[in-house]
């Protein structure tokens, strides 16, 4: 089977982790962010925000591995990035 290049591929250590499971998808279509997510996953919300906290280090490793930025820069950027959305929402999401 070919791979859809506007998928990622799928990480090779969850063929071998039955508890493995996907909890986000997050797409770009029509000038959209469009977000499917497995909210069954944590009782508790603070627990996205630990994954939140995560994802945004993962990204500040991806930008510094580009050289793009540094590690730090990278993560200040983000939280700029954060903050500014917080404070003055871009959009209204919906759906569940």
């Amino acid at each position: 089977m070919i791979a859809d290049p506007r998928q990622l591929p799928l990480p090779p250590q969850i063929d071998s982790d039955p508890k493995a499971i996907e909890m986000l998808r997050v797409w770009a279509s029509g000038g959209e962010q469009l977000v499917l997510l497995n909210s069954n996953i944590w009782d508790d919300p603070a627990n996205w925000g630990v994954m939140l906290v995560d994802l945004a280090k993962h990204i500040a490793n991806a930008y510094a591995h580009s050289g793009q930025y540094n590690y730090i820069s990278a993560l200040d950027r983000l939280r700029q990035g954060l903050d500014a959305e917080w404070t003055s929402p871009t959009d209204s999401p919906t759906g569940v």
